[in-house]
Parts: C-alpha cells; structure tokens; sequence
C-alpha cells in the first residue's frame, strides 16, 4: 500500500540541511513509472492553479488525502496526467502544474548555495541537476518552476510561487553573473535564455 508523505518532523524554517537529506534519502515513492496497466478511465480530479484539488467539482480538504494521490501522480509523454496504480491508470486534470514550491531555504551562497523546497503536499525537493529550476524565456513573463519527478522536460513540476522567485532573482543579481544565474547542489540555473 502506498503511504503518503510523513509531516515534517519539525517546522521547514528549523529544518537543517542535514536533517532535509535525511528525509529525502527515506523517502519511497511507488514506481509509477514502470506501471501501465490496460484498464483505463477519467478519475473526474482536477488540480487547479492555486495548488487545490477537486473531486467531481468539491474541494478534497483532507491533506492527507492529497499527500496519498501525489504519490501516485505521473505525466504522460503526451503531458496529460494520471494517477496511476498496478491495477487502473486515469487520467485528472492539471491546470497548471502539479505542485507548488511554498517554501524555500538556501544554504551558502554561490557555486556551493544548496536550495531546499517544501511542496503544497509537504514533499521536499533539492534544485540540483536532477531538479532543475527553469523560468522560461521571456524575461518581461517569467514561468519559474521546480521538477520534481519523472522524466526532465516532461515531468512533474511545481510551480514556484512569486515571492520564492523574487528571492532567487535577487540572490542571483546578488551574485553578479551575466546572465544572472542561481546555483543549488552544484548545478547552474540561468535566470533568463540567451
């Protein structure tokens, strides 16, 4: 059976570097990727924007609810979503991303900064190589986002919220790269395309 997310053992703000390794290292999800069941269908879920999540047209107000289906959450080559089990595979509704990044902590600063977010669903991800941070290419309308799991460029991301962007950029320019880049984990993030 597939168990959603732990709480956090303590607050985000008081987590250590350490201590978020910890959790991420623990952390098992079931292997949705490997999953393609024949039977088929429309779970009548949608994500929307704003991170909330629906059945048939009522909120799902129960997090623990949401933590237990984003475990079993998947994009699809095509860019639909499904939530995916041994058994079914139905596709749900995502407006906009599947999670939103809601909190962020940086450790160090420059090549050697480590950026450490907390998901809507409480999920932890470190932005590294294998969680690259993006914004888009037109720098008047950023699209900031997270991956978070599944293949890189197609997916699931996190959408990071406008005031978590607003302290990357002004860490970059902090930083005075031309262009402006963000390092976590030993990767280099560009704030805008050349």
């Amino acid at each position: 059976m597939v168990s959603p997310a732990p709480s956090l053992p303590k607050s985000f703000a008081q987590l250590s570097p350490a201590e978020a390794a910890e959790l991420l290292a623990a952390r098992k999800l079931p292997p949705v990727e490997s999953w393609h069941p024949a039977r088929t269908g429309d779970s009548a879920m949608e994500i929307r924007a704003d991170g909330s999540w629906y059945h048939e047209g009522g909120r799902i107000n129960r997090p623990a609810m949401v933590k237990l289906f984003s475990t079993i959450l998947r994009r699809e080559p095509d860019g639909g979503h499904v939530l995916v089990t041994p058994a079914e595979k139905l596709a749900i509704a995502v407006e906009d991303t599947a999670f939103r990044a809601v909190e962020m902590k940086s450790e160090g600063d420059g090549a050697a900064r480590t950026l450490l977010f907390r998901l809507d669903t409480d999920d932890l991800v470190m932005a590294g190589a294998d969680h690259p941070l993006s914004f888009g290419g037109d720098p008047d309308h950023p699209d900031p986002r997270l991956h978070v799991r599944g293949a890189i460029g197609n997916g699931l991301e996190a959408r990071i919220d406008r005031a978590l962007y607003y302290e990357i950029v002004e860490m970059a320019l902090a930083e005075g790269g031309d262009p402006p880049a963000i390092w976590s984990n030993g990767a280099c993030f560009p704030l805008v395309d050349r």
